[in-house]
């Protein structure tokens, strides 16, 4: 009988090399022939997508997964994009972003989370009284919604609780338009047919505090949503959060609408304060008298003179408030709920 280790060469199993295989390689198909869809709903690990008259449900390929996919995204798909019940895509490449809305958890986080792709508008949507309305919050997501070349939109609530005028005075001088809501004893919304007027034909994404009624405006927009309504704690006065994803919903008359979660914070790191006075060009010339390094929220900033000499026009000292305000609210610290 053979010892432990009697073998000889034959019973010695060779590993074959590597040579003569197909060697690895980073290139990855072009999958030219991938079907486009515009993604409309996220939920744990799948994307729904609208590709022409149909759903398609749909996972990411693995070249993808470092790749924010998002709502309002447009995707390429391949596999099963028949949209019958059980089977799933496969989303194989994100198509240039005409625009992107972002935030940061605060001013000093480097990581920046894309919101939403593709939007033509960003409607704020905010109280005018419980919850109380918070200026600096509005403030910050108008910055973002210059930065992402989005146009804004004030959409104001609860107007049978507060005067809309009183707090429009602080915006006057940025010429943000606006609408004002408030659900009648009946339940329906005045001010709803102004709110259908802005939003129709265009992609606008709301934006605004738990609580201030962004959910109810959302079904009185598209009936049959069913979007969850949450209430305002009567003792912190914070609204609690109702919707847990951003969602895409097409307006009857045109135009999409994208709910998204409520936030407590805006933070703005991705921003640089050096491009607000691009949205100022009546006070942008009146820099060139600037101090080297100049914040345009300084004692020696030549922005005084020039809209003291009427070269801003009109409304020069109000639009250098706003300016001025935008600029404290990026170099402050985001306000919580």
């Amino acid at each position: 009988m053979p010892g432990r280790y009697d073998y000889d060469e034959s019973k010695i199993g060779v590993r074959p090399g590597r040579r003569g295989t197909r060697p690895r390689t980073k290139d990855r198909p072009a999958h030219k022939d991938a079907v486009i869809g515009v993604v409309t709903g996220v939920d744990r690990g799948r994307w729904t997508c609208l590709v022409d008259d149909h759903v398609v449900t749909a996972m990411r390929a693995r070249e993808l997964r470092r790749s924010p996919i998002v709502v309002g995204d447009r995707v390429g798909l391949v596999g099963d994009t028949s949209g019958d019940e059980g089977t799933l895509a496969r989303i194989v490449r994100i198509e240039e972003r005409e625009t992107f809305l972002r935030r940061t958890a605060d001013d000093t986080d480097p990581v920046e989370r894309v919101l939403v792709a593709n939007a033509d508008q960003l409607a704020i949507v905010t109280a005018l009284a419980d919850p109380e309305p918070r200026p600096r919050m509005v403030d910050r997501c108008l910055v973002a919604a210059y930065d992402a070349e989005m146009d804004p939109l004030l959409v104001l609530t609860k107007a049978d609780l507060a005067d809309p005028d009183e707090f429009m005075q602080s915006y006057a001088g940025l010429d943000v338009p606006y609408v004002v809501t408030q659900v009648l004893p009946d339940g329906t919304i005045e001010g709803l047919d102004a709110v259908h007027e802005r939003l129709a034909g265009q992609t606008t994404v709301l934006v605004g505090h738990s609580g201030v009624g962004k959910s109810t405006l959302v079904n009185a927009l598209v009936p049959g949503t069913h979007r969850a309504v949450g209430h305002v704690n009567a003792v912190t006065g914070r609204g609690r959060h109702t919707s847990t994803s951003a969602v895409a919903l097409e307006l009857a008359d045109g135009g999409w609408v994208i709910d998204t979660p409520g936030v407590r914070s805006f933070g703005l790191a991705h921003v640089d304060p050096d491009s607000f006075i691009d949205h100022f060009p009546e006070l942008a010339a009146g820099t060139e008298n600037c101090p080297r390094g100049c914040s345009h929220d300084e004692e020696h900033c030549a922005l005084d003179a020039w809209v003291a000499q009427g070269h801003a026009g009109p409304s020069g000292a109000a639009r250098l408030e706003s300016l001025r305000r935008l600029l404290r609210s990026r170099l402050g610290t985001p306000e919580e709920e």
